[in-house]
This record gives structure tokens, C-alpha cells and sequence, in this order.
């Protein structure tokens, strides 16, 4: 008789994590997410490699060993904003164009044991998640490619919300808040308009956060100015004046993508990014300029730029909690055997604002950007609606401090210890 067979079970492989596009204040807590989700797995995942500078890091070989930090840093991640591993603006071309910079990542996840990829993104890096599936399925690879929403913008498609979003529109609502305090406060002898310049070049969603500072009539901020809304100066310019006349002074909130009917950004600096996308210069002084040259009222202009998506320490509960419950999520369906899809929230109702994790497919995603709807927006076009402020309100919900040291936040600072390199062949960037 011969003796009974035991069945192995199958063997543990590694995983790589990567960070791409601009970050967030809470792109780290889906880190978090991933890396305790993945320590637990240990059955599954023998180790978790980040790519340093994000795919740019897989291409070259350049990986971070996540599994030689300390619990209490991999903690500390909840609460820290940016990139800890470090992200990239790096679009990797389609696959017939260039299908050696698939076949590198391919040959990295081969020479590491790579059997798990978390690619934590927006738009374009869905879509290069789903790329880097397909070129898997097409070489045989066994890999599970998941991708894992980020934007600030708010623009990816069959997700409730995107992480990241929840924190930025409440440091734009609150910084219009307390802006229009200042400017009221001084209006009668001194600044009279207050621009202040938000992200958003196709869509208006951090536009429409500034809307929450107001909440009845003649509130600030006066005139948001939407992508979604093409740009009419006079229009424009009669609103302000009329805006003074009424209050005493006036605030706007504007989009950098604001742009004329021909599609024209008012900002173009005529420029492209490393994604190709138009290049804006700034539109918050040439909006303050114009209500300048056309009425002569004394104007403060800012912009948020970096500030936003910086802002952790007045960051959304809301909004932690989602961007970890995806880094979660996203190992747990890597787990279960799912491939090529994103982990997306759904509301389940607003108020009391409830929601859940689902699985989308990442075609469904890649390269889809979701704009502000029509009856989000007011109907001469300068302001959020009551189902807006309805849909915004939740995502700012709670706050989540992180702790401080000498009135300064104690944010988290990786080893970032280096993995030996197995391949001979060094990748030289494009």
C-alpha cells in the first residue's frame, strides 16, 4: 500500500507596492493599509517590496524591503502625509508601442518572486495596472494586479470617492472659511476681492469644497468658477461688481483648469507635464488681475498648490478611513485570487453617511476621469447645489490628528532599506 500523499500548500510569494502621480495627505494610510493587511498574510505574502519613486523604482530594480521598518513606523504611516516610498509622474507608453518597458517589469517581478502588485494611483496608473495585467496574462506570469484608487482630483470613475479627496476639500472649505473671515473683516477700507486658486484641471470637485464655507445666501465664497463652466468674462466681471455692491467685497474660488469656451485654459502656459497634459500657469493672479484692470478694487490673491494635498494635520476621519480600508481591501482580493480590478467605495446612504468596499474592473477605470454633474452646480454656473453640499458634507466628516512633538506633527520616516538587485542588466529611464 502506498503511503498516503499530503497535499503542500501553495507556495508564499512577495509582493510589491508602488506609489505613482501627485500624492495626498492619505496616500500613506492605503500604505498602511497594504503592509499590516500583508504581515498578516504571512502564508501568502513571504515579503512586501515598495518601489522607490514608484514604478520608476520596479523598472530599475531600485525596491525598498517595507518588511525591515518597524511596526510603529508602519503605523506612524495612518497619520503621514505624501509619498513615504516615494512616487513618480512616469506614464509607461501603450503596450504595442512599447512592450520592453512591460517586458522589464515582467522580467523585476520574475527575478524577485513577485506574485502580488498594488499599484496605488489615479487615472493613468489604473491604467497601467491594467496594462501590466494584460501583458502578465499575455506571458503566462501568475500575478495579481491590483490597483488602488488615489487622486486629490476626485475624477475616477465607479468610486463613490476618491481617497485623498476628503482631505483636500476640507482644507479648501476651511481655508475659504476663514480667508473670507479676514477679507470681510478689512473690506470697508482695504482688500475687496480674495481669489483663491484650487486643483482641478478637468474637474471641478475642489472647486466645489470651497462651497461648503457658505451655508445660505450671500455666504462666501461668492463665484466658484468650475472646468465644467466655460469661462465668460463679462459675465464674470458683472458678478464681482455686483458681489461689492451687495456685500462689501467679494470671494471666488477657482478652478485651475477654468477655461473659455474655445477650451482654452485662462492659465495655458503652453507647456505639457510628463503625462502630456497641458502645462497651467496660474490662474489665480490672472483672475485677480482682470477684476483689477476692469474695476480697480484692491485684491489678495493665493494658491493652494502643495498646501492641499499636504494638509494631514487637518485631515478627513472620513477619508483616513477609507484611503486604509482600499490598502486593505486590496490584499484581501489579491488573496482571494482576483486580478486587474481596483477596489472602489460605495455610499450606501449620506445621512448617517455609510458606505462599503466593492471590486471594480480596472478597463472600467483606466483613463476615465469623472467631472462635477450639472445639477451639482448652480444654475448660473458660480456655485454648488443643495445634492452637491449633500454629497461633499460626509467625505469632510470627522477629524484625525496626528500626534505632536514640540507643536510640530511627528510624522513617520522610513529605513528604506534597499533589496539586493538579481537582475545583470541595469534599466536605463526613456
Amino acid at each position: 500500500m502506498e503511503p498516503r500523499k499530503i497535499m503542500s500548500k501553495p507556495k508564499a510569494r512577495n509582493a510589491v507596492y508602488a506609489q505613482s502621480g501627485g500624492v495626498t495627505a492619505v496616500i500613506n494610510a492605503s500604505a498602511c493599509g497594504v503592509i499590516e493587511a500583508a504581515l498578516k498574510a504571512r502564508a501568502h505574502i513571504a515579503r512586501l517590496y515598495a518601489g522607490r519613486d514608484g514604478i520608476v523604482g520596479i523598472l530599475t530594480e531600485d525596491l525598498i524591503d517595507v518588511g525591515a521598518e518597524s511596526r510603529a513606523t508602519i503605523r506612524a504611516l495612518r497619520y503621514t502625509p505624501a509619498g513615504a516610498f516615494g512616487s513618480a509622474r512616469f506614464k509607461l507608453k501603450g503596450l504595442e508601442e512599447n512592450r520592453a518597458e512591460y517586458q522589464r517589469l515582467i522580467d523585476v517581478f520574475r527575478a524577485h518572486d513577485i506574485g502580488y502588485f498594488f499599484y496605488n494611483g489615479g487615472n493613468d496608473s489604473m491604467d497601467t495596472a491594467h496594462k501590466v495585467a494584460q501583458i502578465a496574462a499575455q506571458l503566462d506570469y501568475p500575478i495579481a494586479c491590483i490597483g488602488i484608487p488615489k487622486t486629490v482630483d476626485n475624477d475616477l470613475p465607479h468610486t463613490d470617492c476618491c481617497p485623498g479627496f476628503g482631505s483636500v476639500a476640507k482644507y479648501i472649505a476651511v481655508s475659504t472659511l476663514e480667508g473670507a473671515m479676514d477679507v470681510a473683516s478689512m473690506a470697508r477700507t482695504s482688500t475687496k476681492v480674495f481669489v483663491l486658486e484650487v486643483m482641478g484641471r478637468h474637474a471641478g470637485w475642489i472647486a466645489a469644497a470651497g462651497g461648503l464655507a457658505g451655508r445660505k445666501a450671500g455666504d462666501p465664497p461668492h463665484i466658484i468658477l468650475f472646468p465644467e463652466i466655460p469661462f465668460e468674462r463679462e459675465a464674470f466681471l458683472a458678478r464681482v461688481k455686483q458681489c461689492v455692491t451687495d456685500h462689501g467685497y467679494c470671494v471666488i474660488v477657482v478652478s485651475e483648469g477654468a477655461h473659455y469656451a474655445d477650451g482654452k485654459f485662462l492659465a495655458e502656459a503652453g507647456t505639457t507635464d510628463a503625462f502630456g497634459h497641458t502645462q497651467l500657469g496660474g490662474v489665480g493672479p490672472v483672475v485677480a488681475n482682470m477684476v483689477r484692470e476692469a474695476h480697480g478694487y484692491k485684491f489678495h490673491w493665493a494658491v493652494a498648490d502643495y498646501l492641499q494635498r499636504a494638509a494631514r494635520h487637518i485631515g478627513s476621519r472620513v477619508d483616513v478611513e477609507q484611503a486604509y480600508a482600499v490598502g486593505k481591501a486590496a490584499v484581501a482580493y489579491a488573496l482571494e485570487g482576483r486580478d486587474d480590478v481596483m477596489p472602489a467605495i460605495k455610499r450606501l446612504s449620506s445621512r448617517p453617511y455609510r458606505w462599503k468596499i466593492v471590486p471594480v474592473p480596472l478597463a472600467a477605470v483606466a483613463n476615465v476621469e469623472k467631472t462635477v454633474p450639472r445639477h451639482f452646480i448652480t444654475a448660473d454656473g458660480y456655485g454648488i447645489t443643495a445634492a452637491c453640499r449633500r454629497y461633499l458634507e460626509p467625505l469632510i466628516g470627522g477629524e484625525d490628528y496626528p500626534p505632536y512633538k514640540a507643536g510640530l506633527p511627528a510624522y513617520a520616516r522610513l529605513r528604506g532599506k534597499a533589496v539586493r538587485r538579481r537582475l545583470k542588466t541595469p534599466y536605463q529611464l526613456k
